[in-house]
């Protein structure tokens, strides 16, 4: 009889536990608490409802609604009141609004295509061909290729410290099993200019460069009735006091009046690039003072993956290193013969480029020889290219393009 008593008394306190347990829940549910789930790996909650839109105010000429503003309280049944946009008297930039575009002072009906570091052009190097009046020879200049021929010019030990340079960037530098491309690329880049660099006892004029970065460019040019611009910080520049030579004599600039350029039918040429309405109209600025000692440029080096937020397939970015090296090319040339279209200048300038991913090399050399762009006849630019792969001679090609106006 006593054990009987005892299993019921624990069953009515069993049944009475869950009881509570169910209120509880039940409590928890009518007041909006989420309701967690123990017999699955994460916690389930209804979706969190939508914000309410704002109900559409209607003015009926006529009708004036009752406010509770004279009161200055709330008052139910009472509409809320309307006051007058409040206006500061002092300027305070966390609550700047910019006027509309076509009030702004800088607003032209004309558009301008802009591009800028972060362009994708859809067409790649032939758009940027288009864009910049330029004639693309597939080879790199034989006269350019044959200086690293020279002993002179080579380095002591050449290939082990070429190697070593390597595999500093790729297993000393990171105490990870396999660095990012973004960060061995940039060692690697900077490994290989740092060895072109030991060559400055025997070749005085590299100290009269220098590097730049974080430098803002800013070229226009007219193609047709466009207004073109390219704006934007692009990389390493290699910044020195002497102009690069001449890289195609004057019969061969002559020759490329009779190249046509390819057309991009049925693409626009401006597809892809950025048009705005507010701009300046012949924004040329080199990203310098004028009386800084080094205004010609050298060398751009390129990284492919040097931007995080922006990832560039090997055309385009190819096409955006053309871009910029004619962009600082034709800075310059506005700053030394002015900003009207010359059919050919006097002394063409030389720019050259180099990008990299840390596996592939890509080189090119601009000459700029116009800056009559409007139309597709007449003297063309020209761009020697060369795309290269890991191989003992891709360093002679990189150290040829660093010894360039130095011997």
């Amino acid at each position: 009889m006593l054990l009987e008593k005892t299993r019921c008394l624990k069953a009515a306190a069993q049944l009475s536990s869950q009881t509570v347990l169910l209120k509880e829940l039940s409590r928890l549910s009518s007041h909006g608490g989420a309701r967690r789930h123990f017999g699955i790996s994460r916690p389930l909650a209804a979706k969190v409802p939508p914000p309410r839109k704002p109900r559409e105010r209607v003015d009926i000429p006529g009708l004036e609604m009752v406010t509770y503003a004279d009161r200055m309280h709330f008052v139910p049944g009472l509409t809320k009141p309307v006051g007058p946009r409040w206006e500061r008297d002092y300027k305070d930039p966390r609550y700047y609004e910019s006027p509309p575009a076509h009030e702004m002072p800088l607003f032209k009906e004309t558009p301008c295509y802009v591009f800028n570091q972060r362009t994708s052009a859809l067409e790649g190097v032939r758009q940027a061909l288009w864009l910049t009046k330029t004639k693309l020879i597939p080879h790199l200049p034989p006269q350019l290729l044959s200086l690293t021929e020279n002993p002179a010019n080579q380095i002591p030990d050449q290939d082990e410290r070429v190697q070593n340079a390597i595999k500093h960037a790729r297993f000393w530098d990171t105490t990870q099993e396999r660095p990012g491309k973004e960060k061995y690329s940039n060692t690697l880049l900077l490994n290989l200019l740092h060895l072109c660099a030991t060559l400055q006892s025997s070749h005085p004029a590299i100290g009269r460069r220098i590097f730049s970065e974080k430098y803002s460019l800013a070229a226009t040019w007219k193609r047709g009735e466009d207004v073109f611009q390219i704006r934007g910080q692009n990389g390493l520049l290699h910044n020195c006091m002497d102009p690069l030579p001449e890289v195609s004599g004057k019969q061969e600039v002559a020759d490329t009046a009779d190249h046509v350029l390819e057309a991009l039918y049925p693409v626009s040429p401006t597809i892809d690039l950025q048009k705005v309405h507010v701009y300046k109209d012949e924004p040329n600025c080199t990203g310098f003072r004028g009386d800084y000692p080094y205004p010609h440029a050298h060398t751009l080096y390129f990284l492919e993956g040097a931007d995080a937020r922006c990832k560039l397939r090997p055309e385009q970015f190819r096409a955006k290193m053309l871009m910029f090296t004619f962009g600082n090319a034709l800075v310059r040339a506005h700053k030394a013969y002015g900003t009207q279209p010359r059919h050919v200048l006097d002394r063409p300038i030389t720019v050259q480029a180099v990008g990299t991913n840390g596996r592939i090399f890509q080189f090119m050399v601009l000459q700029l020889n116009t800056t009559d762009l409007s139309g597709d006849d007449g003297i063309k630019n020209q761009v020697p290219a060369g795309l290269t792969g890991y191989k003992p001679e891709v360093f002679s090609k990189f150290l040829a393009l660093y010894l360039h106006g130095a011997v």
